[in-house]
Parts: C-alpha cells; sequence; structure tokens
C-alpha cells in the first residue's frame, strides 16, 4: 500500500504504490485516480481503504489538479468537493490532504513545530510556474518557519524524454531540471527542479522518490497511458 510512510513529531506522511487495492486489471490494484477508466466504485473503496489505515476518521481535503499554482487553505474549502489548484495548506488537526500523481512530482511538508502541513502536485508546468515555493509561502502566512519537505515518486530524468526546445525554455526559468535521457536525448528532471527550488527557499528536504516509469509497482501515465491509474502522497497533523 506504501512506497513510503513516516512521521515527525505529530505529522504522518505517506506516499502510496499500487499494491493492496480492489481495481482490476489494467488499473490494478490501488488506483486512487478522481477520473479515468477505472471503475469509480472500485477507486472510492480504495480511497476509503487507504483513509482508514493512514488516519482513520479524518477528514480528507483534495484536490482536482489543472497544472497551476493555485494554493487553496483547506479551511475554506466545501466537504466532499475537490478543490480546483495544485497546492493545498492547512493548520487544522486531523485534515488529510491529497495529492495525485502518475509521473508528476508529489511534494508533502510540514512545520511539526508550528503545526502547518501543505501537499502540492508539480508536473513541468507547475514546476516551472513556481506552484511548491507558492504553497511554502502559504504555509509562512499560516505561520510555519522550519519546514520539512518529502519529494515523493515521479518520473526521472533519465526518462522524461522532451523536445531539446522545451528542455531549454524551462531549463531558462529552472537550470536543475535540464537533463540527458539514459540513450542520450534531451530531458527534464522535473524532481530536481524542485528539490532546487525547495533548497532555495530553505525547506529541509527528504528524497523518497523512484522512478514511476521504471517501477511496476508505481503507477506510470508515461509507461501505461491511458491504463495508468494515480499513486498518492497524504500528509496531516495528528490531534
Amino acid at each position: 500500500m506504501y512506497s513510503h510512510r513516516s512521521s515527525t513529531g505529530p505529522v504522518d506522511c505517506a506516499f502510496t504504490d499500487r499494491l493492496g487495492g480492489v481495481s482490476a486489471a489494467p488499473h490494478d490494484s490501488l488506483d486512487l485516480a478522481l477520473v479515468g477508466e477505472g471503475d469509480p466504485d472500485a477507486r472510492r473503496r480504495n480511497v476509503e481503504k487507504l483513509l482508514a489505515d493512514f488516519a482513520p476518521g479524518a477528514r480528507l481535503v483534495d484536490m482536482a489538479q489543472v497544472h497551476g499554482t493555485r494554493v487553496v487553505d483547506a479551511a475554506t474549502t466545501a466537504p466532499g468537493a475537490p478543490e480546483q489548484c495544485d497546492a493545498l495548506v492547512t493548520d487544522r488537526a486531523d485534515v488529510v490532504l491529497m495529492v495525485r500523481v502518475a509521473d508528476c512530482v508529489p511534494v508533502l511538508l510540514a512545520d511539526p513545530v508550528a503545526g502547518v502541513v501543505g501537499a502540492a502536485h508539480a508536473g513541468r508546468q507547475g514546476m516551472a510556474d513556481g506552484v511548491v515555493p507558492a504553497a511554502v509561502s502559504r504555509m509562512r502566512d499560516l505561520g510555519a518557519t522550519r519546514i520539512q519537505a518529502w519529494v515523493g515518486p515521479h518520473v526521472c530524468g533519465r526518462c522524461y524524454e522532451v523536445p531539446a526546445a522545451l528542455r531549454e525554455q524551462v531549463a531558462a526559468v529552472e537550470p536543475e531540471a535540464a537533463s540527458t535521457t539514459s540513450w542520450g536525448t534531451p530531458a527534464l528532471d522535473v524532481g530536481a527542479g524542485v528539490r532546487a527550488q525547495l533548497r532555495r527557499d530553505g525547506v529541509e528536504v527528504t528524497d523518497v522518490s523512484r522512478c514511476t516509469l521504471e517501477s511496476p509497482d508505481l503507477f506510470s501515465h508515461r509507461r501505461d497511458g491511458v491504463r495508468a491509474g494515480r499513486l498518492a502522497g497524504l500528509v496531516r497533523r495528528r490531534a
């Protein structure tokens, strides 16, 4: 069920794999997608099963991700309706923030002392536009001072091939994102770009990533196309 799970003080965080759910092939088995070709009832049951294990009784606040930079405070969200955004923050206890990916970079954030947590979805465009720094800034508005970050599974820079012009365009904004595939063609390393942004913002980074495309126990849209489900990152502060 988890590719990583840890606790720091009162903060719990985790990244899922594709195991331990109820979805049938080819979306087997812990498909957490909001939309797609998989069985919606199975996806709903997968979310329920995950939350029952990760944070029983806690409230879920969800994102309908749009590859932008909008950050939403979970205190302003309506129950049950995913927010159109790419980052969530909260200073409330027992609120689970969830980010879904299948190659993009999931980032979990926390200041355990201040009791502020966040979750962000950084694809190529979101990384270049600064969604993760925007989430860090909003957390500081809520009182966070010493923020830690966990960077979860995503497609690596050796596998994310792009046209040369696109690599140069993104590298002009974030040089750390420039990469080359294992077969020698232009590529992007979105995770490296995110980690560089976090470190420049004074955030302590823990990299628990693996390449989604290279890992059969993780979902990857680049590998499987529309047959890919979604894995998730989750974070919450216990009461």
